[in-house]
């Protein structure tokens, strides 16, 4: 089978999907990642084809886009901010995805493009979306995030509140894409977005834990939980050496932000270095934001671009944005987290790592200044440390390879292309 995979994005829109297609290409199928050239050392890396598509941008103006989202506090808003970046390349990224696909058998796309559906459609092939996280999977058991449950309410009461606020949310984002690239759409004779929430594609793969994850009720059959998908960095040992001598068989509380990027990064972490006490080793990961204390402090390690399993061996506990992909390393580490949310689905991030009991949450305003104190608290609290090793051989037991593989093998298997597609509508 001929696989097209497409994401576009940071390092956790882009890693999770890497490392299903290294399981794809393992499996004895062929895989193209189609996605900006940033990314293509890495792709080539994991032994995948690689297929350009814009933008050309450099690592600096992806940074100053992360730093425009962080500037927006809800959902919807960063939503439209993704779209408003991706419209002035929109016409030639409907062009190259329809190139790519020309030579492949199914395309697999990250879940923030669904028109690329009706781009699978027109050449006669099926369509799958990928998730990174779980929390726009709708069902009639919890509502939406930012709204309020009704605990304590029968039923039906709930089911329906559920329900409804599904369904308005379904109609704001729909309406909000459409908003910003629903002309040009228009013009390269694809249908506006519909039901962006409700009805994404037939298949949607969600790469987090089915046993952590899953449990929240009942959904749709369409959204498949395969286990976390992760790609790492090769390992340093250059790296390793100058840890180990820093660590000194001890572990250490972790500092990183992967890709998020923020204002103001000078003044934050002179903050964070005026706050962290003396003598308490932490390691420091520079990230997107380049986060660094210029201050001569022996206790505190700046470290660059690295394996999350190879930096997390020598972690107590790692501070992290709550990225999916973070998350899932932090997870499969058998450590602590940390989480201070900046955006998208961050929050929601953090609320699970507190229902499983395995971290805390800090909220970004005066994370500097508060974070010695929940270090602490995650020293004292024996329980979470035991959690997360809980977590940790749960995730070793799932086997997230063989489940997404299987997953589109018998998709594709089953899949009948439309007779004719005289008027296509995204679901």
């Amino acid at each position: 089978m001929r696989v097209l995979l497409t994401s576009h994005g940071s390092i956790g829109d882009i890693y999770p999907i890497i490392g299903y297609g290294k399981a794809l290409r393992e499996a004895g199928h062929q895989v193209t990642f189609a996605s900006a050239p940033l990314y293509k050392k890495e792709i080539l890396k994991a032994g995948l084809e690689y297929f350009n598509l814009p933008p050309d941008w450099g690592q600096e103006i992806f940074t100053e886009f992360m730093r425009e989202l962080d500037r927006l506090n809800h959902p919807i808003l960063q939503l439209r901010e993704i779209y408003s970046g991706a419209l002035p390349f929109l016409s030639k990224l409907v062009d190259r995805v329809e190139e790519a696909l020309a030579t492949n058998e199914v395309l697999v796309s990250s879940y923030l493009f669904p028109y690329y559906k009706v781009i699978a459609e027109r050449q006669g092939k099926p369509y799958v979306s990928f998730a990174f996280c779980h929390n726009t999977i709708p069902s009639p058991e919890y509502p939406p995030e930012l709204v309020p449950a009704l605990r304590g309410m029968p039923k039906f009461i709930q089911s329906a509140w559920n329900m409804m606020f599904w369904r308005l949310t379904n109609v704001v984002v729909d309406k909000s894409i459409n908003q910003i690239i629903g002309k040009e759409l228009i013009k390269r004779n694809l249908p506006k977005a519909r039901n962006f929430i409700m009805e994404p594609a037939e298949l949607v793969l969600t790469a987090v834990s089915r046993s952590l994850m899953s449990e929240r009720g009942k959904i749709d059959d369409r959204f498949h939980f395969t286990g976390f998908l992760r790609w790492q960095e090769e390992e340093s040992e250059e790296e390793e050496t100058r840890i180990s001598s820093f660590c000194q068989r001890e572990r250490v509380p972790i500092l990183t932000f992967g890709s998020v990027a923020f204002d103001d990064t000078h003044l934050i972490m002179s903050r964070f270095e005026r706050n962290w006490p003396k003598g308490k080793k932490i390691i420091v990961q520079t990230g997107w934001s380049g986060l660094s204390v210029e201050a001569n402090r022996p206790e505190i390690l700046e470290v660059g671009k690295m394996s999350h399993d190879q930096l997390f061996r020598h972690a107590y506990c790692v501070v992290h944005h709550g990225g999916a992909g973070t998350t899932a390393s932090v997870l499969a580490a058998g450590i602590p987290h940390i989480i201070i949310p900046h955006i998208g689905d961050q929050n929601f991030w953090g609320a699970e790592i507190e229902r499983l009991g395995t971290g805390l949450i800090l909220k970004k305003k005066r994370w500097p200044e508060n974070l010695s104190a929940k270090v602490q608290l995650i020293e004292a609290k024996h329980s979470i440390r035991e959690k997360a090793l809980e977590v940790k051989k749960i995730i070793q037991e799932e086997d997230s390879a063989t489940n997404s593989v299987k997953a589109l093998e018998n998709f594709v298997q089953q899949y009948q292309p439309a007779k004719a597609i005289t008027k296509v509508t995204i679901l």
